[in-house]
């Protein structure tokens, strides 16, 4: 079976709307003979006469005016779904969306950004997963909505990146650590022993290259896959982690933070996204609610 011309349901409103060809020509702007062209069209299509002379005029035939309100209805949800859309209800709207970020983003920042979204959207639901790679596969692929992270090579060129926050690292230790009283030299920083940071378990990184350029090295005891693994070993032991300062403050909570006794460069956390998400309404307003939060955060 050949698929129907849905073109057709414009003409074949408006012609029951008119119940007349002459009208209907008039109000789409075509020629009377386009129109009797279309209503030939019709007729052959549907299986039906649809429109009769009546005298001087014409009336609807009986699948004609069962078939008026239904196509009247169908056209008018088209043009609707072909509307660019304007407002957002947010109080009726149910989604859920899944963010993809670094360790300590969800412990510093959901708290704030669940509350944002409860209070504009309770519909909404929030879904945190670990981000163990950068390559952006998940956001091309659709399994993520939204993405955190430092903008690196790995991401792909057509994905969509906004600034949230700039960061530094810092030094952090357990309370009772010596290197929470005095001031952290790069001797006493040097002295102590590290935890190296690294997804591929290879001691590299802003601390490793901020280090070499000075031609001086840490003495690195272990070496773990995220910054969450990292202070949680630093609150256990004498273990010294070098973390961002702004991306893990909510696991830092209960342990001395420090300046690092020598200059490393600076980080800039991106929110990520796919373009074929970036008109969307819900997912515009999603966005704007994570720059928010991250700009309230000190």
């Amino acid at each position: 079976m050949s698929t129907p011309d849905l073109n057709l349901l414009t003409t074949l409103n408006v012609l029951l709307e008119e119940g007349s060809v002459a009208g209907a020509a008039r109000r789409l702007r075509l020629s009377p003979s386009a129109m009797s062209r279309s209503l030939a069209r019709l007729r052959e299509t549907t299986g039906d006469p649809l429109l009769v002379r009546a005298g001087r005029g014409l009336v609807p035939t009986p699948r004609a005016v069962e078939l008026r309100e239904r196509v009247g209805r169908i056209v008018q949800e088209a043009e609707a779904a072909l509307q660019p859309v304007d407002t957002l209800d947010l109080a009726r709207l149910e989604r859920c969306f899944t963010l993809r970020t670094s360790e300590g983003f969800a412990e510093t920042f959901g708290p704030d950004l669940i509350a944002c979204v409860e209070a504009q959207a309770p519909g909404v639901r929030l879904r945190f997963v670990p981000k163990w790679a950068k390559d952006s596969a998940p956001l091309r692929e659709g399994a993520v909505d939204l993405e955190t992270g430092v903008v690196g090579q790995a991401m792909g060129p057509e994905v969509r990146a906004q600034a949230l926050f700039r960061d530094r690292f810092v030094g952090v230790v357990r309370l009772a650590h010596p290197l929470s009283q005095g001031e952290v030299t790069l001797a006493r920083y040097l002295g102590g022993r590290h935890i190296g940071v690294s997804r591929q378990g290879q001691e590299r990184g802003p601390m490793a290259e901020a280090l070499k350029a000075l031609d001086v090295q840490r003495d690195v005891a272990v070496t773990v896959g995220g910054f969450a693994t990292a202070l949680a070993l630093a609150r256990a032991g004498d273990l010294i982690a070098s973390v961002p300062e702004r991306h893990t403050a909510g696991l830092r909570t209960g342990m001395h933070s420090f300046a690092l006794p020598f200059a490393t460069q600076a980080i800039t956390v991106a929110l990520l996204w796919h373009p074929r998400l970036h008109a969307d309404p819900a997912h515009r307003w999603l966005r704007g609610c994570v720059r928010q939060v991250c700009a309230d955060q000190p």
